[in-house]
């Protein structure tokens, strides 16, 4: 339990004994500082704690006072702003994506859309042609930023969506993670802040971990997205350097930030002066017809980096992703020189060739349409057997669904037997520093529920079952 933690347990039952009555002034963060022995940014923390679980009331330039209605607080609410001085995941998250290698797994932990939905064939074929038809010229040609037609090529895209990215500021990466691994080295040093939402992509926890950075997750609702007041107050008493955040189809939960949220998160930003890493690899993947802006969409500073891939939308082995970077663009591209040099040329040349057949548009609508019609078919079959306790949280586009147990459950425990009855799935845990979500799971819905997966689902709610009659 962190310090700040400690004191607010402290505080806490202080006011259960009586100490503190409901109404009555609290003691300044300053002499709360002398009396404890602790930092003001531990006290402050402290008291920011209490106050998102309703123990405290805060007053602007009046300090805090114990809530009126202290009677009716039983269980607290997850605090909206949680801090992680160090984030130590990544031995974890390795176990959980290395049983999903297993071939006889069934993969409803798996992290990319079905296999068996990508255009392999054509895609091979783009290959075949680029590496016959390799220029000599081609090492200097790709160096970063990357191929020129291929940068092209994803800023008209984007045009036509209405956003307006030049070639320019865009680098090609060697898939989406690396684009958001140099986003976040070229805005950050070790011992920053970083706001990641709760829960959040565990690849953005493993490189938080990575470059030794702090991690501040900010309360983030299923439906909703993230809570933009928290965000502000976050700002207000921690020197964020950078927020790393999903605004569409976001993974684990799957929400959409509306237009308005798009916008006042931009706007937040600029007030505070903390750029944005915008991780967007979802984006093709919307159901229905209008394709959800970025962010990015709304910014006018250069703030943003706007970072995605083709890796969930194509094919997943070719790693070929992009960071449209704004004004960092030059410092990225330093950055990529210094590490992997270049992407591979020839895949490069492939995705060239493969974009300039036209193919691509026709293969997104059709994986759309079955990404959407699975998606669907799983909620309907996880509604009839899973137990009414279990909320399934789904959203339009993409390919998660997010469960939530009762509170008592614990999801690892249902993880290691499903595990054993070569089920994956992927546990709340590896969405978070901490261990607020182990009442939570993550599901792939992207594969056809034929004979084997449907039984899978039966075998899940069973043990599902087991487990939240079990805990009681």
């Amino acid at each position: 339990m962190a310090k700040y933690e400690q004191l607010a347990a402290q505080i806490r039952q202080q006011i259960e004994s009586g100490i503190w009555r409901a109404g009555e002034r609290m003691p300044s963060l300053r002499k709360q500082t002398e009396h404890s022995g602790m930092s003001l940014m531990t006290v402050m923390h402290a008291y920011q704690l209490l106050e998102s679980q309703g123990w405290l009331i805060a007053h602007p330039r009046s300090g805090y006072t114990v809530a009126d209605n202290i009677q009716s607080v039983t269980e607290p609410e997850k605090a909206a702003v949680e801090t992680a001085e160090s984030v130590d995941i990544n031995s974890f998250i390795f176990d959980v994506l290395q049983a999903s290698r297993k071939p006889y797994m069934v993969n409803f932990g798996f992290a990319y859309p079905d296999p068996g939905l990508y255009p392999r064939h054509q895609v091979n074929k783009s290959l075949m042609h680029a590496a016959r038809n390799l220029p000599v010229s081609n090492a200097l040609d790709n160096l970063p930023p990357g191929n020129d037609t291929l940068r092209t090529m994803i800023a008209q895209r984007y045009a036509a969506k209405g956003v307006n990215i030049s070639p320019d500021e865009i680098v090609i990466t060697a898939g989406a993670l690396e684009a958001l691994n140099l986003s976040l080295q070229a805005v950050t040093r070790p011992g920053d802040w970083v706001v990641v939402e709760s829960p959040t992509f565990y690849g953005a926890l493993q490189s938080l971990e990575r470059f030794g950075l702090k991690a501040l997750s900010v309360r983030t609702d299923p439906k909703t997205g993230i809570d933009l007041d928290s965000l502000e107050r976050a700002f207000q008493s921690h020197p964020v350097k950078a927020c790393w955040l999903m605004t569409n189809h976001q993974n684990p939960l799957g929400f959409t930030l509306t237009e308005g949220k798009k916008r006042r998160l931009i706007s937040l930003l600029k007030k505070y002066q903390v750029a944005l890493i915008e991780d967007d690899v979802y984006s093709e993947l919307y159901a229905g017809t209008e394709q959800p802006l970025p962010a990015k969409a709304f910014d006018t500073t250069g703030n943003v980096m706007l970072c995605s891939s083709f890796s969930k939308s194509l094919v997943a082995g070719y790693r070929i992703g992009w960071v449209a970077a704004g004004k960092r663009a030059m410092d990225i591209q330093k950055l990529q020189l210094m590490s992997t040099l270049t992407t591979s040329v020839p895949i490069q040349l492939a995705l060239v060739d493969y974009l300039n057949t036209r193919h691509y548009e026709r293969h997104l609508k059709q994986l759309r349409r079955t990404l959407d019609k699975r998606k669907k078919t799983m909620c309907q079959l996880l509604s009839r057997t899973l137990p009414p306790s279990v909320e399934i949280i789904h959203s339009e586009g993409g390919y998660f669904v997010w469960l939530i147990l009762p509170q008592h459950a614990d999801a690892m425990a249902i993880y290691a037997q499903a595990l054993a009855e070569n089920i994956t799935l992927a546990p709340g845990d590896m969405f978070s520093p901490g261990t607020q979500f182990n009442h939570c799971l993550r599901l792939n819905t992207s594969f056809e529920l034929d004979e084997r997966h449907t039984q899978a689902i039966h075998q899940l709610s069973r043990i599902i079952q087991l487990h939240i009659g079990h805990s009681h």
